[in-house]
Parts: structure tokens; C-alpha cells; sequence
């Protein structure tokens, strides 16, 4: 303005000599002036940034909050909020960091403080940058102008806000900052950084002193001689080294010691490289990722006074047990952050793949169209390449039935929910096949036809030789919790087992067939003096010393009656009620054995009749009838009540107990029938007029085996490929749930609740699977994708529980806190949606370590090896069992009076006022040193 008014004052001029007339009498038009009204561009600035800071100022942190300031996820208590300003043709980005208010301050080395706060000391604070790639002000004129632009608006506002501007390269992370503290003092701020060369003085802790002493550019001092008060604070951070499975290093550590090269080839050959997972229940299927990479240890010194070199040169000699604080935190493996299930390999991501053959096979009657050459179907021809060769099927057919335990061999390790999912149990042969099938080929629909094909050819095999089937459990019972097929398969291990009694006690029974005893499995009532209800028929006798003694004991009685047969004994102390004939037990058959879908029939087939109430009535009646039959065989001179007093005791009402020296004179004992039985037209009645004397072995069977045995292999060679993959996903869901229980993880109640809520959720959702037709397909495809992920989630949670336990054996405390903190970190993640959560933000909760833990964790800090002590050949000290911390950070600090400071005023300002004079963060390595300096200076 000033400019343009001195060049209008020069043309006036001019003018007026060529006018000398119009001059004197006409006044001047024109005045000089300068118009300090208009503001110019850099007062326009400073003016922006004053209105944004006083609008801060007066809507306060808690309105900001309220206002929707950004909440810095990694910090539990800073805000953010931005102001977008322009200067000179440049955008500038204005950031205000905030605390809300807090009843204390946090400590220095508190993980909730920004690097900003632990750097300089500071609370809010602060931060103008450039609109640009890089964010940082490279020339040194605009960083000054910028900091003052800042400096006059906060001036202007009453604001004491420190105000920061990133500077020069951004590797070097460097800031000047400054500070107005009122009418009295201002604080500076300055940072940079070494990335390379770092001086070997810095490396130790008596050379960084000296550094922060070097910054008392006022002090006329002489280090050397004089002693300062400094307040010292320190973090230490040790990461663990990776445990070494490699032979070559192993090799190396102990050729030295090698007297013999023959004991280093038995080394070599004896050795085998182990994983973390070794012995984990998964390993028999996949080998996991360690979910823990390693553990981050912080061993803190809180403030203490040092007042000379020669201390700073004792503490960094001293053990990192004297610090007074451990922390630890687990480094996690990025996969078991991100819920991508293709990135985690694992039984989730098979038991998809399953469900995906279960969607294509809707599209075939029979499993062999899937195998057939000619099956041009777009899904199948894709999986026509994963179908394994033969040699592999062959090794998955002879692990499946080599004869090892039974089904029922770890049932005491399976989780009490787990017969909530309609499957087969873990060690069970179906179960088998099926997680076999979850890595046969990919598990496309191609490869579990050629598997399953091949599976029933081997099963028939085992059929039409009466070899016992291996991993079924074959004692006589049906488990009808369990899925069709799994009760197929125990109903065929039975049948064989029977045949095969039939068949090699043939020549026994040829000899014997007088006696009446039956191929069949017979059985004897548990309780000899009062016989089974109906209702509860006991199981079959099994043992073959209790059939020998029967045998003689029913041969010897048959010298006086030889026409009594199939007796298995004397019943103690009761007497036939006409005869007074000792009363004999008879064999009698088992309860005919039905899977569930047998019972469906029958019951369709009463329903059908229009008999559906008397459907387990002729099935007891059937029973009933075998019984009386061989009870008269066995008591040629029995009756009715005879009957009803062994085999339904509470049928028969005495107001005497018959006692074992019963004699004639008082016989027959007075006694009657009870009211249902003695009733005209009595069902039991009639059934016992009707049955004949005939045991067991001429009896009809109430089960024949070889009938049934054909009927569940004619079941299993024309199954329906959708009725399979149905069973195998419910057994498959199971028998994966099951060997994650069996993981080793220690007391982690929070692991231990979410395994018992993860069968509980299988078996509800599953239940859609169990139903004859499905309204919409497509809905349950979804569904099951979704229990996927909801397994994914337990699976990764169970890995880490099992690592992190692994590691920390000796501090179970210690553990299942760590564990604790990153179950509540990863909670949120664990939706049931088929999209992934993964969001930033990084898990780094830091667990206390108390001093009784502090040996278990410095046992993860094995001493270096000797072709290991080579890397550092320069020591910046404090180690750890011979290992150096990763990353040092120190506090110098010094308080003053203002009254004694050398920048106080010599009018002492509130007596003894203290203020922190020097402040300087230091944080480095052996080649990475960055310094962070506040001094506070009267102005």
C-alpha cells in the first residue's frame, strides 16, 4: 500500500507544476496515506488460525468430544480435530490433539501417551503441516514462519497450546515446536534423528548424559568436575529370539565338542526338525502357523536422581531384573488378526470346501456319476483333476482300517456337549473317513466319491469275511444320538460279530442242540430271584466262564428231568408253585437291535395300519413271547404265576416272604396276581397260552443277522451323494470340534466357555441338516458358511490359547491374563458374517510380570549360541541373558526454581515456583538414534 501511495503522490506533483494557477487557488484534492485496513495474506492466516484455536478454546474438550472429534483407536484418551487452511498458494493441515480431562496425568512411560507427549513432555498439543505427499516443511524460512504464524495466534487467543512443524527429510522425523507459558517463559522444541553411524559414545548410557548436559548452552560448567541433579527415567524393550530347529546350527554348536565324527552322523541322523505344534491334537491333519511370533519384554526404570557420569556408566552394567517393572506382550501373527478364511488353512476352511461338494451334490442321484469319465458338469469337470492317484487312496484306506481303538476309546476326552451334534464320535470309523475326506483331493465332490466308493468295498470285504470292523464299537447297543450312518455301521459290527459266533460255535451247538441253546447271543437276567420287567430287558451274557458254568449246571439237572431245556440255572430259593420243582432261568434272545430309521419305518408302517399306540407293543410282545417260550422249555411244569414271580416280581402280591428252607407243609405260599394281570382278557395271559416250549436255539431270531447285515450294505452302496455329504458335514463338525477340545491350553476359562458354546451352536444350526427336504437351499448354504467363520474364530483362539500356554507353562497367571487380553481384543472381530472384520488397529496390551514369573520369562532368552555372538560385536549393555535390548528409551529432566534459575527474573516470581527447565526423550539403537529437546527460557 504504501508503494502504489508514493506513485499517486509523484503524478500529483507534476501536475501541479504544469498548473501553477489552479494551485494556488484551488485546495488539494489528494492526501498521502498508507491503509493499514486492508490485512495482508499472512495476517489473513494468522487471523484463520486464531479463529480456529479460539473456537477450540471456547466449545472445551468434552463439547469437541461431543462434537465428533476423531478418537485415536491405538489411545484410550486423545481426540483429534482438523482444520484445513491456506497460505501463499499452499493448503496446510491444522491438527489439534486433545485429552479429555483425567483425574492424574499419566506416568511417563504410560502406553496411552502419543509420541508427541512422551517426546516433549506435553499434554495437548498442537500440529500444522503441508497438504503433501511427504507432510513435512522443507524449507527453512517457511517451517520459521509457519511456527510463528502459530505462535502469534496462540498469542492472541491466552492460549499456552505447544505448537509443532514437522521439518526437513521426513526419515529423520525431526520437529522445531514452541511454547508460550504464560508472561513469563516460553518453551522451545526441537527433534531429530540418526538413522546410520551412530557415534559409539551415544550408544551407552554415560554418553547420552553427557548429551543432554551439552544442551545447558548458558552453563559455564565443566562437566567433567561438577555434578549435576538430573532426573533420570528409562524403558528398555527386548524382543525374543526365534527358537532355532535348524540341524545346521544344532550341528555347528556341537562339532566343537565332537571327539568322533561318528557321533556327529548319529546326530544327524537321529535328528528331526521339530514345529511349535508338535504333539497339539491338529498336527495328524495341518501344521498351524505359531499364532505367537514372539514376545515383546519392557523393563522399566521410574525416575530416579542422578547426579554424575559414573553412575549412568554402574546403571547400564546393572541385571534388568533391578528394573522395577515387566511388561509383556505377544507379537501375533497378522493371519490371526485378519478373518479372511482363505488366509487361515485350517479344519474351517476344509469343512467350506465340503460344504461347497455338498452344494454340487444336489445335482446327481448316485456317487458314481460323479467319478465317471463321461460327467461333463462345470463344477465336477473342475474337480476332476483333484481326484489323488490310486497309491494315495491306498495309504488313506489302510490308515482308516488299521485296527486301532475303538470308538469308544477316548470318549472320556470328547466335551460333554458333543452329543448335541447329530454325528459320529471322534475316534468312530465314519468320523474318520470323514476328516480324511476333508483333505482327500480338496475335498471336491470327485474325491470323496472315489473315497467313499472304495470305502464301502473295503467295508463289504470285511462283511463277507466276518472280520470285526475296526473303530466301531460292537457291545450290543445303537447309539441313536448318532448319525444314520454311524449307526448303520454298528449295526453291520454287530451283525458280524454274531454271524461269526454263529459260525464258529456251530459244531458246539450241533453237539448241544438238546440243551436249546441259541447261536444267537443269549442272555440270563442280572438278578436271579425276581426276572425284567417289559420295559427293561436286559443285555446279552457275554462272558464265556459264566456260560460253561450254566452249561453243567443245567446238564446236571437234566439227569431227573430230561425233558426240561435250554435252562441256564437254578433260581435261588424260589420253588414252582404246582410242582414244587426247583425254578430254572432260561436263555433267552436279546432285544432285536433298530437304527433310527428302522423305528421310522416301523412307525410308518403302523401309522399306515392305523395302529400307531401298538407300535412298541408288538415289539414287546414279540419279546414277551420269546421269553415265555423259553421259560416253559426251561420249566416244563410251570404256570402262569410261576412266570410273572421271575421275570415281573412287582406283578405278584405276597403277605410272606419266601424264604430258602421252604418245605411242602407250607406250600404253596399265599400269593396272588396283581390287578393288571389278573384282569379277564389279560394280554400276558394270552401270549403265555399261546407261546410254546421252545428255547432259544429253535426259536425264530429276533434278529438275523445275516438279513440285516445285507440290508445296511445295500444302505451303504446306494446312498445318495446329498444324504452323505449331509451326514459327513455334521460328523465332520463334530469330530474337527472334538480334537480342538483335546488341545492342551491350561485353566483358560474364557477358551474353555467358548469350546462349550461352539458345540452348543453346532448342534442347533446343524438341525437344519436333519431334515428330510430343505425349503431353500441356498439359505442353508449361507448358514453353514456362516458356522464356518464362527468355527474359524474358536479354531484361531484355540491355537494361540495353546501357544501362548506353551511358552508360559511355568506362569499359568501370566498366560491366561495375555490370553485374556487378546480374547477381549479380538471379541468384537468375532461376528458371524461372511465378510471379513479387519480393521488396523494392532493388538500391543502390555501384561504386568511379577517378580515370582520374572525367571519363566527370561527362560525365553536362552544365551546366545557360540556362531551367534558374532553379531554384536559393539554392546550397548543392559542385557538380558546376553541379549540386548531392541530399543532403548531414556527421560533426562531438570527442575529449577525460578527464583535460582539462571533465566529467572531477578524479582523472584511466586517464590519457589518450579519449572522443567530441560526436558530431552531419547530413543535409539546401536544404528538408529533419534532425541527429542524442550528448554524453557525466560523471554
Amino acid at each position: 500500500m504504501a508503494s502504489s501511495s508514493s506513485s499517486k503522490h509523484k503524478k500529483i506533483g507534476e501536475e501541479e507544476e504544469e498548473n501553477d494557477e489552479e494551485e494556488e487557488d484551488t485546495p488539494e484534492e489528494f492526501e498521502v496515506f498508507d491503509d493499514f485496513t486492508i490485512a495482508s495474506s499472512w495476517e489473513r492466516f494468522i487471523s484463520d488460525i486464531e479463529a480456529s484455536c479460539r473456537q477450540w478454546l471456547a466449545d472445551g474438550s468434552k463439547n469437541l468430544v461431543d462434537k465428533g472429534a476423531e478418537a485415536l483407536d491405538r489411545y484410550k484418551n486423545l481426540y483429534r480435530v482438523k482444520k484445513e487452511l491456506k497460505y501463499g498458494g499452499k493448503a496446510y493441515s491444522m491438527e489439534f490433539n486433545f485429552v479429555k480431562p483425567v483425574t492424574a496425568r499419566a506416568s511417563c512411560w504410560d502406553d496411552d501417551l502419543h509420541n508427541m507427549q512422551l517426546s516433549f513432555g506435553v499434554d495437548d498439543f498442537l500440529v500444522i503441516a503441508p497438504l503433501s505427499a511427504n507432510g513435512v516443511v522443507l524449507d527453512d524460512p517457511e517451517s520459521t514462519k509457519l511456527l510463528s504464524s502459530v505462535a502469534i495466534a496462540l498469542s492472541n487467543c491466552g492460549s499456552n497450546w505447544p505448537a509443532f512443524v514437522p521439518v526437513h527429510d521426513p526419515s529423520r522425523k525431526a520437529y522445531i515446536g514452541i511454547q508460550n507459558m504464560g508472561a513469563n517463559f516460553t518453551r522451545r522444541f526441537e527433534a531429530d534423528r540418526i538413522a546410520s553411524q551412530v557415534p559409539v559414545r551415544l550408544m551407552h548410557l554415560e554418553g547420552l548424559y553427557e548429551l543432554f548436559l551439552s544442551k545447558f548452552v548458558l552453563s559455564t560448567t565443566d562437566f567433567s568436575t561438577n555434578y549435576f541433579k538430573v532426573q533420570f527415567a528409562m524403558r528398555l524393550t527386548y524382543e525374543t529370539p526365534p527358537y532355532d530347529y535348524d540341524l545346521e546350527e544344532i550341528l555347528e554348536s556341537g562339532i566343537e565338542d565332537s571327539v568322533e565324527t561318528e557321533t556327529s552322523e548319529t546326530t544327524t541322523s537321529s535328528h528331526i526338525k521339530k514345529q511349535w505344534d508338535d504333539g497339539c491334537p491338529w498336527t495328524e491333519w495341518y501344521s498351524a502357523e505359531d499364532p505367537i511370533q514372539g514376545f515383546d519384554l519392557t523393563a522399566i526404570w521410574r525416575s530416579r536422581t542422578i547426579e554424575g557420569s559414573h553412575e549412568m556408566a554402574e546403571l547400564e552394567n546393572t541385571s534388568s531384573f533391578d528394573a522395577e517393572h515387566w511388561l509383556l506382550t505377544p507379537i501375533i501373527y497378522r493371519d490371526m488378526v485378519d478373518d479372511s478364511i482363505s488366509k487361515f488353512v485350517g479344519f474351517a476352511s476344509q469343512i467350506k470346501l465340503l460344504i461347497g461338494a455338498y452344494d454340487t451334490s444336489f445335482g446327481a442321484q448316485f456317487l458314481e456319476d460323479f467319478v465317471a469319465a463321461e460327467n461333463t458338469g462345470s463344477d465336477n469337470s473342475k474337480s476332476t483333476a483333484n481326484a489323488p492317484p490310486p497309491t494315495v487312496l491306498d495309504r488313506v484306506l489302510k490308515e482308516l482300517f488299521l485296527d486301532g481303538t475303538s470308538s469308544n476309546a477316548n470318549a472320556q476326552l470328547e466335551n460333554r456337549n458333543s452329543r448335541v451334534i447329530k454325528g459320529a464320535p471322534l475316534q468312530s470309523l465314519f468320523a474318520q473317513f470323514c476328516l480324511h475326506a476333508l483333505w482327500f483331493g480338496n475335498c471336491s465332490i470327485r474325491a470323496i466319491a472315489v473315497l467313499w466308493i472304495d470305502f464301502v468295498r473295503e467295508i463289504r470285504w470285511y462283511w463277507e469275511e466276518s472280520e470285526p470292523l475296526p473303530k466301531v464299537s460292537s457291545n450290543g447297543t445303537i447309539d441313536l444320538s448318532c448319525c444314520i450312518l454311524h449307526q448303520k455301521l454298528q449295526m453291520l459290527a454287530i451283525c458280524i460279530e454274531r454271524k461269526r459266533s454263529r459260525e464258529n460255535d456251530q459244531t458246539f451247538f450241533d453237539c448241544e442242540k438238546e440243551d436249546g441253546i441259541s447261536s444267537n447271543k443269549v442272555k440270563v437276567h442280572k438278578d436271579l430271584l425276581s426276572g425284567p420287567s417289559i420295559d427293561n430287558i436286559d443285555s446279552s451274557l457275554k462272558s464265556e466262564d459264566s456260560k460253561r458254568k450254566m452249561k453243567l449246571s443245567n446238564s446236571s439237572d437234566q439227569k431227573f428231568d430230561k425233558t426240561r431245556r435250554g435252562s441256564a440255572g437254578i433260581v435261588q430259593s424260589m420253588m414252582l408253585l404246582n410242582s414244587f420243582e426247583e425254578m430254572h432261568v432260561p436263555y433267552t434272545q436279546s432285544a432285536p437291535l433298530m437304527t433310527e430309521d428302522m423305528h421310522e419305518e416301523r412307525l410308518h408302517a403302523a401309522e399306515a395300519l392305523g395302529n400307531t399306540m401298538g407300535f412298541s407293543g408288538q415289539l414287546e410282545k414279540d419279546i414277551l413271547s420269546s421269553d415265555m417260550s423259553a421259560f416253559k422249555a426251561a420249566n416244563p411244569n410251570a404256570v402262569f404265576e410261576d412266570f410273572i414271580r421271575w421275570h415281573s416280581p412287582g406283578d405278584w402280591e405276597t403277605d410272606e416272604t419266601e424264604s430258602s428252607s421252604v418245605n411242602k407243609l407250607n406250600w404253596p405260599p399265599k400269593g396272588r396276581l396283581s390287578q393288571r394281570m389278573s384282569e379277564h382278557g389279560n394280554l400276558w395271559r394270552k401270549i403265555w397260552n399261546e407261546s410254546p416250549a421252545l428255547p432259544i436255539s429253535e426259536q425264530k431270531p429276533l434278529l438275523d443277522p445275516v438279513r440285516e447285515g445285507e440290508k445296511v450294505m445295500h444302505y451303504l452302496e446306494t446312498l445318495r451323494p446329498q444324504q452323505l455329504l449331509e451326514q459327513m458335514i455334521c460328523t465332520a463338525f463334530r469330530a474337527c470340534a472334538g480334537i480342538l477340545n483335546q488341545t492342551s491350553y491350561g485353566g483358560f476359562k474364557l477358551m474353555k466357555t467358548k469350546v462349550d458354546q461352539l458345540y452348543l451352536t453346532l448342534g442347533s444350526s446343524l438341525k437344519s441338516l436333519q431334515g428330510r427336504q430343505h425349503s431353500d437351499k441356498d439359505e442353508l448354504l449361507g448358514d453353514l458358511k456362516q458356522l464356518c467363520t464362527v468355527f474359524e474364530h474358536i479354531e484361531k483362539l484355540v491355537i494361540l490359547a495353546a501357544s501362548i500356554y506353551r511358552k508360559l507353562a511355568d506362569a499359568p497367571r501370566l498366560s491366561e491374563a495375555i490370553f485374556t487380553d487378546y480374547f477381549n481384543f479380538y471379541l468384537p472381530k468375532m461376528g458371524t458374517g461372511l465378510t471379513s472384520i479387519c480393521y488396523d488397529k494392532e493388538f500391543d496390551t502390555k501384561q504386568e510380570v511379577k517378580i515370582r514369573e520374572r525367571d519363566a520369562v527370561a527362560a525365553m532368552f536362552p544365551p546366545p549360541s557360540v556362531n551367534q555372538s558374532w553379531r554384536k560385536v559393539l554392546s550397548m549393555g543392559n542385557l538380558l541373558n546376553g541379549h540386548e535390548p531392541t530399543q532403548r528409551e531414556i527421560i533426562f529432566s531438570v527442575n529449577d526454581t525460578v527464583s535460582n534459575s539462571h533465566y529467572g527474573s531477578k524479582i523472584s516470581v511466586n517464590g519457589d515456583e518450579e519449572v522443567e527447565t530441560y526436558h530431552m526423550y531419547i530413543r535409539g539403537t546401536s544404528n538408529d538414534l533419534w532425541a527429542a529437546l524442550s528448554v524453557t527460557s525466560w523471554d
